[in-house]
C-alpha cells in the first residue's frame, strides 16, 4: 500500500500472530482445566482479532480503508486487554501469566496506535 510503514507492519504483523497463538492457548487452557467457556470465548474473539484486522488491513482498498482496519484493531487490542485483567481478577489465570500476556498486548497497542497516528498524516 502506497505510503504505509511497510517495516511497522511486518512486525505488527509478526507480533499480532504470536499474540494470536499465544490467545488461543489462553483459551484451551482456560476450557480444559476451569471449564470456562464465556469468557474464553471473548477473549478469543479480540485476541485474535487483532491479527486478523492487521492482515485485512495491508490490503484495504484506500488509506481512509487501511486507518479504519487499524482502528478496529487498536479497539480490539483494549478489549482484549480489559479481559485480560477479568481473568486475573477472578483467579482464572494468574498474575505471571497475565503480566506476560498484558505486556505483549499493551505493546501491541502502542504499536497500533502509532501506526494510526502515522496513517493520518498526509
Amino acid at each position: 500500500m502506497e505510503g504505509a510503514p511497510i517495516k511497522k507492519e511486518s512486525i505488527l504483523r509478526t507480533k499480532s500472530y504470536a499474540f494470536g497463538v499465544r490467545v488461543v492457548r489462553l483459551s484451551q487452557f482456560l476450557v480444559g482445566e476451569h471449564k470456562e467457556y464465556v469468557l474464553s470465548k471473548q477473549i478469543l474473539r479480540s485476541g485474535t482479532a487483532i491479527g486478523a484486522l492487521i492482515r485485512e488491513a495491508e490490503y484495504g482498498i484506500s488509506r481512509a480503508d487501511f486507518r479504519n482496519k487499524m482502528s478496529i484493531a487498536l479497539k480490539e487490542a483494549n478489549e482484549t486487554e480489559y479481559w485480560l485483567s477479568i481473568l486475573k481478577d477472578t483467579d482464572y489465570i494468574n498474575e505471571k501469566l497475565f503480566r506476560s500476556l498484558t505486556d505483549d498486548c499493551v505493546e501491541l497497542i502502542k504499536m497500533l496506535i502509532a501506526t494510526v497516528k502515522t496513517s493520518r498524516k498526509d
